[in-house]
């Protein structure tokens, strides 16, 4: 699987491993530790985490699991997000839900995440969803100094829409610096990052795309569902005609666009982690691509 190369510090599998759901997979240590084995074999080495998953207890479990095999560090990407504030049994302090996107939040969060995982820096850091009372050029104050501090080598956004991505955006002066990432919701389910013009905007800008829920949390699957009702057949008939699974067909839609799209995958099951990577090698034609989009947004195109 090759890598995609985002700046001379770091580069990301074309598929991701979330971790969001990893508190109820049920794993133990070693078996989580032997699970990252068998995606870095597979070609998935880009890891996304947030500290808040689990109630902020999945980073723990996943540098536990990675300390078992320190080998696997220099083989891997990890990616965590800041800025959302939980109530939980961890940090007592924080005792109401809100979003905190200040240099001090964003910087004890960062400590918080090394310790967690137990390293020595973070591939990409991203900011998890825009807040109204953010200060655009104090948060990015902040991410360039931890890059500068070697904690983190590159940052990003998350849920960030054009006006939110340019606030920060403005603020970035100097060449050294960039916004690497922004990681939206993008499915055959959901389209608003294509219809609201996020995909066009940071593909203009070069700003690559990680999709979260590319299969709509299981929705795309529901036969209850109006939407899914609508796609889910014309994935089938695509499937069968390409002789693969549905996973993959929604894989090769996301990657055909000319974006660069990486999906992250949240299950830990590995034949389903098997028949998306199978999508890396199916190219859609335009119409099944557009049938599949026309599908999903329930009527056709003008």
């Amino acid at each position: 699987m090759k890598k995609i190369k985002i700046n001379q510090h770091v580069s990301y599998s074309n598929l991701i491993q979330g971790f969001y759901r990893a508190d109820k997979w049920q794993m133990s240590t070693q078996e989580m530790n032997r699970f990252l084995h068998e995606l870095v074999e597979r070609g998935i080495t880009t890891m996304d985490h947030a500290d808040i998953y689990g109630k902020y207890t999945v980073e723990k479990m996943f540098g536990e699991a990675l300390a078992l095999s320190p080998e696997l560090r220099d083989q891997i990407q990890l990616v965590t997000k800041c800025g959302i504030v939980q109530p939980n049994d961890i940090y007592p302090d924080q005792t109401a839900h809100r979003y905190d996107l200040s240099e001090t939040h964003i910087k004890r969060s960062v400590e918080r995440s090394l310790q967690q995982l137990q390293v020595d820096y973070i591939d990409t850091l991203l900011i998890h969803r825009p807040s109204p009372l953010m200060k655009p050029c104090q948060i990015t104050d902040a991410l360039k100094s931890l890059v500068d501090e070697g904690k983190i080598r590159a940052f990003g956004v998350s849920n960030f829409r054009r006006s939110q991505y340019e606030l920060l955006n403005d603020c970035l002066k100097d060449d050294r610096f960039h916004i690497a990432v922004n990681q939206v919701e993008v499915s055959p389910y959901m389209l608003q990052s294509f219809h609201d013009g996020t995909l066009d905007d940071m593909y203009k800008d070069k700003v690559k795309i990680m999709a979260w829920g590319p299969f709509a949390g299981g929705r795309l699957f529901d036969k209850d569902d109006e939407t899914a009702q609508r796609v889910l057949p014309v994935l089938q008939r695509i499937a069968k005609a390409h002789d693969t699974s549905v996973e993959a067909i929604v894989v090769a839609w996301l990657t055909r666009h000319p974006a660069t799209i990486m999906p992250i995958l949240g299950t830990h099951r590995l034949d389903r982690v098997d028949a998306a990577i199978a999508g890396l090698d199916v190219t859609l034609h335009d119409q099944e691509w557009f049938d599949i989009y026309t599908a999903a947004q329930g009527y056709d195109i003008p």
